[in-house]
This record gives structure tokens, sequence and C-alpha cells, in this order.
């Protein structure tokens, strides 16, 4: 049965400040919801391609679709569609969005991701802390998309590529119906049972790193509290041993 594709918005959907509250940080980020990023498009895309994402979209969120509707998403839609279609209202987003974007250094510039075999391990890290901080800010709605991946580690999906298969076959990570990237249980089992084995991740789940500082925008909580990293007490298996060593440089 095809949805119709309209801006009505069913009367369970929360207001506009309710949806930008919950997509916002605490502190530090910008007040507004990136709708770039939630359309997973450039901040450059040219207007048919706002159009063609918008439609596309607006069918899968919408209320009245029995299998992937989501009265939260499309409204959040309809919000990033009124203001991206408009040249005006568009300009004045993009000036208020750089004015208010996140001035945090990608994780690329305080962890090695270049050297061939220690920056992969690294990005490996890198990912599943992300995916864990989302994961646990949204145990059912884990999402996070390539772009988001590609802004918090500063480094392109074209050299991401083996990253994602090899997380992928270990059975850390899986891809939502959405091509988003979420966290499986045993990666989670991995990330908190290793962090105090491997300095890198310890370090990223200590920290933070401003991990879930941006992740929490996805998150459709109120809740105050952030989610805090989970002592360990276990050692590294052999296999993981030789598929994570010990570095204590990051």
């Amino acid at each position: 049965m095809r949805c119709s594709v309209s801006l009505r918005r069913a009367t369970t959907v929360r207001t506009q400040s309710d949806i930008v509250a919950v997509t916002l940080p605490r502190e530090g980020l910008m007040e507004i919801p990136d709708y770039y990023e939630f359309l997973q498009i450039s901040a450059n895309a040219e207007p048919d391609t706002i159009h063609r994402v918008y439609r596309f979209l607006a069918a899968r969120f919408h209320p009245d679709n029995p299998e992937t509707g989501d009265d939260e998403k499309f409204f959040l839609l309809t919000q990033a569609y009124a203001v991206l279609s408009s040249p005006e209202r568009r300009a004045e987003y993009d000036a208020k969005r750089k004015k208010e974007a996140v001035s945090e250094a990608p994780l690329s510039t305080t962890i090695d991701f270049m050297d061939n075999v220690k920056g992969e391990l690294n990005r490996r890290l890198a990912m599943l802390s992300i995916l864990y901080f989302q994961r646990r800010a949204k145990p059912y709605s884990p999402e996070v998309s390539f772009l988001e991946i590609e802004a918090r580690l500063g480094f392109p999906r074209e050299y991401l590529q083996f990253t994602v298969w090899y997380l992928s076959s270990k059975g850390y990570i899986t891809r939502s119906d959405s091509w988003d990237f979420t966290l499986t249980a045993e990666g989670v089992d991995f990330v908190e049972t290793q962090r105090v084995n491997i300095p890198v991740l310890n370090k990223l789940l200590t920290t933070g790193s401003g991990l879930f500082s941006r992740v929490e925008r996805h998150a459709n909580t109120t809740s105050d509290q952030s989610p805090q990293p989970i002592p360990s007490s276990s050692t590294l298996t052999d296999a993981d041993k030789k598929e994570f060593p010990r570095n204590d440089n990051s």
C-alpha cells in the first residue's frame, strides 16, 4: 500500500520544541538540529537532491506507514525540508549552523589513524567507542550514520571500508535497514571487558573524547545523565591480543 507523502502532522507527534530539545547535546554544540546530517546529504546539496531525499524519507517515516512509520522522525523531516527547501531560510540556517557548529577537533588530531597497522587498529577502536556511546544512550535505536562516523574520526569513509568489513566480519557491528551502523551485543561485550587492557580504548571511554556529545543529538531522550564507562576486570583472549595488541601510545 502506497503511503501518502503529505505534510500533515499526526496527533501523537511531539511539538517542535520537544524535537529540538531531544536532538540537542547539553553544552557546547549547535542549538539547532543538524538537518543535513539527518537527511544524510552534503551541506552543498542541490535543491533537487534535497527534494528527492525528502520524498524518499517521507514515504518511509510517514505515520501511516505500518512498517517503518516514525512520528518524531517524520516531524523532524518536515521541519528540515521546510527550512532547506527555502533559499532564504536555508541561507539563514546555514549561517547559524556555521556559527554554532562544534569547534571540537576530530579524533584524528589526537589519535593516530594513519599508520598502516596501528592506525587501522585505532580506527576500529574509535568506531566501536562511538557506537558504544550511542548504544548506551538509546539502546533500541542505536544507529549512527557513516557521515557521523566520518565527522567524529576526521577520516574519510574511503579509508574506513576495511575497518567496517573487519568489525562486521567479527560480529561487533551490523548495519540497519537504513544502512546506518549499530553495535551488537558482541561489540558491547568487547568494549566493556577489554577497555582495561587497551590504553587507546580506555582513553576513549574514560574521557569520552566528545564521542557521546555528538551522537546524543540522535537520541530521543530527555535524560540529563550521560553514558558512563563501565569498569572492566577481564583480560584479553589470545585472539584479541593479536587483533588489538597492547599499545601505551595513542
